[in-house]
């Protein structure tokens, strides 16, 4: 929730998707949920593939997702709620979308051009001590983002005043730390925002703890990097 998300659209099922969102008038909210794959591939076969380079690669809306597409996904998601869609030449879309409301995925339906689910929106409890917990997380967060740019060799240019409400702190740390897939699902679907930023707090002291003894990148940059023998 509140993440901003630019999409490159060029599958056929997700512009079906697209093209369906454009139906609803432009003053109207066009939302879809987005959702975290558990076990899968985000984007199906178009080529023969391994190793039968004759094999016809699967298509249509649970392409890549298994014969049960619900287990395919995370429990937990979001909707988000698409600003621009823009369509290209080639058909493609560039769509800008910000996500708003959790939600939980009951079903699936495989049976039209893309995916459709049964959802149930899930409310933001604030738990116990969220403020006092927000406080706490923002300040080790700005330590976070020290340490962060201080490893890359880069000067700490973020002016902008970070918000104070505790659900907004908790989505605002889940999006900007450097997170694998697994983690940061258990920060979304936690159930309440007191837990949420428990959990945060735990994870930015430990990866604060990490960069300071690293030796001048971030983990996530070293694996771009030349791989050496030694």
């Amino acid at each position: 929730p509140g993440l901003v998300l630019p999409l490159n659209v060029f599958e056929e099922r997700y512009r079906a998707m697209m093209r369906e969102l454009l139906k609803t008038p432009e003053d109207e909210s066009r939302r879809f949920a987005v959702v975290a794959i558990r076990d899968g591939h985000e984007v199906s076969p178009s080529a023969p593939g391994m190793p039968d380079a004759t094999a016809v690669p699967d298509r249509g809306p649970a392409a890549g997702f298994g014969d049960d597409p619900l287990k395919a996904f995370h429990e937990v998601g979001c909707v988000a709620d698409a600003a621009t869609i823009r369509e290209r030449a080639d058909g493609s879309f560039e769509v800008l979308a910000t996500g708003t409301t959790r939600v939980r995925l009951l079903s699936v339906d495989a049976s039209g051009a893309f995916l459709t689910a049964e959802l149930e929106e899930l409310p933001e409890d604030p738990g116990d001590e969220a403020g006092a917990l927000a406080e706490g997380v923002l300040r080790a967060f700005r330590q976070y983002q020290k340490r962060l740019a201080g490893a890359r060799e880069r000067s700490l240019s973020t002016g902008a005043d970070l918000p104070d409400e505790p659900a907004v702190v908790s989505y605002l740390v889940a999006a900007a730390v450097m997170l694998d897939v697994p983690a940061r699902q258990r920060l979304l679907q936690a159930p309440d925002t007191a837990s949420r930023l428990r959990e945060e707090l735990k994870v930015l002291r430990a990866e604060t703890a990490i960069i300071r003894n690293l030796p001048s990148l971030p983990a996530s940059d070293l694996t771009r990097g030349p791989t050496s023998l030694n």
